[in-house]
């Protein structure tokens, strides 16, 4: 059994035998954030894992399908924390994934520079705007702008984090693409595979998914584009294989 609080539910997570705690009063998970778990490079066997802006924990709860790496997922606000924390306890995961509350700003002080393998995040995707265009509701204007971290702040300390020659993957929007590029190569990370998302055939991609090598040798591959749907507004032969048909 799993404690529910006020407007949670415990939901499936696609069609693996994973449940997750969510609520309508703050972000769930998108699929944006289960393509970057699907899209990130993971070691089978041994190495360690941290997901920045983790959320309610879904990237270190899929990632633990595909590897037996240790996972560490940080989130800044408490009530996502703990419902990610939860989470992971009601799956018994709890040996292999550690939930952090903190400001992934603070991490690379906590944890040190390069420990990690493979670092992974799906950070706010727009610059904060006015009070008068901010979302009321202070879990999803967290979830979307840049109020508690930049994308200079994520790239910067994903290098901090991770070792030489280990992993960044983000998942992000193509209109800051330039900006990622800058920052990864000023960072030291160079970018290595990087994929468009498009919603249909035809229309313009909505979503980049990039990883990155600490110190690696320049050599960028543009992937096949992903396409999310049909014209018959189901999912896509491709896209129902990777959410659904292998880990």
């Amino acid at each position: 059994m799993v404690d529910l609080f006020e407007n949670e539910r415990l939901d499936y997570l696609l069609a693996e035998d994973l449940k997750i705690i969510q609520s309508p009063s703050v972000f769930a998970f998108s699929l944006d954030t289960v393509l970057l778990a699907k899209f990130a490079y993971v070691p089978i066997q041994k190495g360690k894992i941290i997901d920045l802006c983790t959320g309610n924990g879904v990237i270190p709860l899929l990632l633990s399908l595909r590897t037996r790496s240790e996972i560490t997922g940080i989130e800044i606000q408490e009530k996502i924390y703990g419902m990610a924390k939860r989470s992971i306890e009601y799956n018994q995961l709890d040996e292999q994934i550690k939930i952090v509350h903190g400001d992934i700003k603070d991490m690379p002080s906590i944890y040190g520079h390069g420990k990690f393998d493979i670092v992974t995040c799906n950070p706010p995707y727009f610059q904060t705007p006015g009070k008068e265009e901010i979302n009321k509701n202070e879990h999803f204007a967290i979830a979307r702008h840049e109020i508690f971290c930049t994308l200079e702040d994520v790239i910067r300390v994903s290098s901090q984090l991770v070792k030489q020659g280990g992993k960044v993957a983000l998942v992000h929007r193509p209109g800051r693409l330039l900006d990622i590029l800058t920052l990864m190569r000023q960072y030291r990370i160079e970018p290595k595979r990087l994929q468009f998302v498009y919603p249909k055939q035809g229309k313009e991609a909505n979503t980049l998914l990039i990883e990155g090598i600490k110190d690696g040798n320049p050599d960028l591959k543009i992937l096949p584009p992903l396409i999310v749907y049909n014209q018959q507004n189901e999912y896509t032969n491709e896209l129902n294989e990777i959410l659904y048909g292998g880990k």
